[in-house]
């Protein structure tokens, strides 16, 4: 990641709407979208936590790093910070970067590739969460969305596991469509950041574990809500 203070303070934290779609406007300029790295050991998974009850507005980050092929957890890190935005959608990767970014600092060791809850490419300005941290990390990533924020599946996809179809908008591909479960609803893939639209889908393959999140963000889910419960249990506690 380079120094905190060579990423321009917009690019984290813009003053206004504006700014913000300036920043990802030249953010998304930097995306890769080809498979643009070395071997694979350790997959990250990427998730936040938080709760739009709270006066504080604070969002909970959880990191996990999974070992190949096994997707055993090696390593975890977690962090609390205020969110700088509210929610806007389209905009939510400025609410939940600068936590993650806190929480990728904290690991031990790093994963070299990372699934992010959350889009990459697949969004109006082509920046979702995955290419947002994807970009400011320059690490190889990949948005594995449980909905559609633009575009639509090219046909219907099937009920079988494995089913897929390719997200559209615009004339332009912008991801896949999985289903991973019977009976669960399609997951929305789309490259974040120096991986390509089918090693994207190779990858959330490869990394699912008989549930329709695939293992690392099912487990980053896990333990950011883990997270934003303790630290809640604990102010209460402490009030």
């Amino acid at each position: 990641m380079p120094p905190a203070t060579a990423i321009p303070p917009e690019w984290l934290r813009p003053p206004d709407l504006a700014a913000a779609r300036a920043a990802q406007a030249a953010l998304a300029a930097r995306v890769i979208r080809q498979d643009a790295h070395g071997p694979v050991r350790l997959l990250g998974g990427v998730d936040i936590s938080s709760n739009r009850f709270d006066p504080e507005d604070m969002v909970y980050a959880a990191v996990v790093v999974l070992s190949l092929p096994d997707l055993a957890v090696v390593g975890q890190a977690v962090a609390a910070a205020r969110a700088a935005m509210p929610y806007i959608p389209g905009f939510l990767g400025f609410r939940e970067v600068p936590a993650l970014l806190e929480a990728w600092e904290g690991l031990a060791v790093k994963p070299d590739l990372v699934l992010v809850d959350g889009h990459g490419i697949a969004h109006p300005r082509g920046l979702g969460i995955a290419a947002h941290l994807g970009v400011l990390l320059d690490v190889p990533s990949i948005g594995v969305a449980k909905s559609l924020l633009v575009g639509a599946p090219a046909w219907p996809v099937g009920e079988a596991p494995g089913a897929e179809a390719p997200i559209l908008w615009r004339g332009e591909r912008l991801g896949t469509a999985l289903r991973t479960r019977r009976g669960s609803r399609p997951l929305y893939l789309s490259v974040g950041h120096r991986v390509s639209e089918a090693a994207a889908v190779a990858w959330v393959r490869r990394a699912g574990a008989g549930y329709r999140l695939p293992e690392p963000t099912r487990r980053a889910h896990e333990a950011a809500n883990a997270f934003r419960r303790r630290r809640m249990a604990a102010g209460q506690a402490g009030a």
